[in-house]
């Protein structure tokens, strides 16, 4: 496979007492913590609530939304990428006041791999609603079922018609997939179904080459040519936008250091509660949705965090946890999704030899320690709220509250741990926001969702991970390929991708994209 040794034996060379202990973190299906030995950090809610206020992002929504803060390294479509994949390795139903005394026992509900069964389920036998059934026999076909939209306006008068654009959904608009969080905004929404579309253009694919396979045996390896491309994606098209080019390969060489299991892979708590909540720095406040809704003039409506995600099902009218009011919510519910809702991935890829001056494109916001002024006032809250209830509206204080209940050591303590030379007290005091990590001495022990971000901000300019957390969300996301056994390293290690792609060897979202050849259905 590769150099590294699995099943925790650790790194070859290395003896087994160099290990971190494997205590409590050894059951699949658990959270566990990466670093078992390190103190937990302690801050009250009144400090935490501080800094989080002091996180709050200038730019406001509008015509001409501010655009400093942009990361022009990383365009907007890998922020709900990233919640996507969050979404296929971690379901927690626990509550949070019962996650405090101990993190392991928390229990992960879905697997701890990149093999999409969020997307697939348990498969047609025991998942059959997902599926395409022939008409005539109505046998169960390899295809996953597609949705579609409701015949809609254009902001010129002119009718959109419906088109499949859209999740599957049952009478009442709830959507027909294994995961329903994939239906709570409508970015995961759109990305969802490209997923189920690329299934299916993959079918086609085989079919069209020639194949034979039917049946059982076509969908497996639809599903197997799915997945190991999706795989590639996360780990060199994903992950390293997030950390740098050739990280993967050089812990793949190297070894993993600190993510490590003896049996199969677990979910760390430094990396599910801070390290890879690096998404929420990374939203907008607004978006350019397609020819109908964004900022540009002429369109009907900017593409707004609320309207986002107010045409779903989960968030619609059952307004979501994290869902922003709509300035002006439509007058009713939606059944389906309305066909000038259906979104153009030009604005949210970097597909190149599509698009063109007439519209924006859409980079997310800097990984840094500002978060949209939407998501420091969740929705739910009174015109005249306690300070406990506008705590609790405060995404921001949420997290750090989060990472303090289930004992997360600082920042500093965690790269001591690695041999990282943490930042200097000064360099995390720096800002609005360090100023008000300093009054209460949290810039000598940083909270760790907050140095990730400071971090990034620090080394990178907000274009990047710094050292520390590129470390862990890297090893984190290659262990868990590493421990699934039937991923590309495990079944062919040395596989390339064999679908059509931009770069020989190398498959990314916009390839992917382009494969399935359905990038801008509301048209040009």
């Amino acid at each position: 496979m590769t150099d590294i040794a699995m099943h925790g034996h650790g790194v070859r060379g290395m003896k087994r007492e160099t290990l971190h202990s494997f205590d409590g973190i050894g059951d699949p299906g658990k959270f566990g913590k990466m670093f078992p030995h390190l103190l937990p950090l302690h801050a009250d809610d009144e400090a935490l609530f501080e800094l989080a206020k002091a996180m709050r992002d200038k730019g406001q929504p509008g015509e001409n939304p501010d655009t400093s803060g942009d990361n022009q390294k990383i365009p907007a479509g890998y922020t709900y990428l990233g919640q996507f994949i969050d979404h296929d390795i971690t379901l927690d139903t626990t509550p949070l006041d019962q996650q405090k005394a101990d993190p392991k026992a928390t229990q992960n509900f879905r697997t701890p791999a990149l093999d999409l069964d969020s997307l697939y389920g348990d498969g047609p036998a025991i998942h059959p609603y997902l599926y395409q059934r022939d008409q005539d026999t109505f046998k169960i076909v390899p295809k996953l079922l597609i949705g579609r939209t409701g015949e809609s306006p254009d902001q010129n008068g002119n009718q959109i018609p419906s088109q499949p654009n859209d999740l599957p959904r049952n009478q009442v608009g709830h959507a027909l997939i294994f995961d329903e969080r994939n239906d709570e905004n409508l970015l995961v929404a759109q990305l969802h179904l490209l997923m189920l579309k690329f299934h299916n253009a993959v079918v086609d694919w085989l079919k069209d080459g020639g194949s034979t396979l039917q049946g059982t045996a076509l969908f497996l390896e639809a599903r197997r040519i799915v997945t190991w491309h999706y795989q590639w994606i996360v780990l060199f098209d994903f992950v390293e936008r997030l950390t740098e080019p050739g990280l993967i390969n050089r812990i793949k060489k190297d070894g993993r250091r600190f993510y490590r299991f003896k049996l199969r892979p677990y979910m760390p708590a430094e990396f599910a509660a801070a390290c890879y909540r690096l998404g929420h720095s990374m939203i907008r406040e607004t978006y350019s949705h397609n020819r109908v809704f964004g900022p540009e003039p002429g369109t009907f409506a900017n593409g707004t965090l609320g309207l986002l995600f107010f045409f779903t099902g989960k968030s619609g009218k059952i307004v979501g946890e994290l869902a922003p009011e709509p300035p002006e919510p439509p007058p009713s519910p939606q059944k389906q999704l309305p066909s000038n809702w259906a979104i153009d991935w030009r604005r949210f890829f970097d597909i190149e030899g599509e698009g063109g001056p007439d519209f924006g494109f859409n980079f997310s916001r800097k990984l840094d320690p500002f978060i949209a002024p939407s998501l420091h006032k969740l929705p739910g809250l009174r015109s005249d709220p306690t300070e406990q209830e506008e705590r609790e509206a405060n995404l921001a204080f949420r997290n750090l509250r989060r990472g303090v209940q289930i004992g997360l050591p600082s920042g500093q303590a965690i790269c001591r741990a690695m041999n990282i030379e943490p930042m200097t007290p000064e360099e995390v005091a720096a800002g609005s926001d360090g100023a008000a990590a300093k009054k209460h001495g949290l810039h000598e022990a940083t909270p760790l969702w907050y140095y990730v971000l400071k971090e990034a901000e620090h080394y990178h300019q907000g274009q990047r991970l710094g050292p520390m957390a590129s470390t862990i969300v890297a090893e984190t996301f290659l262990g868990m390929v590493h421990g699934d056994t039937e991923s590309f390293p495990w079944r062919r290690s040395n596989w390339k991708p064999e679908l059509p792609c931009q770069q020989d060897g190398h498959f990314t979202m916009a390839d992917l994209i382009r494969f399935v050849n359905d990038i801008n259905p509301v048209g040009p």
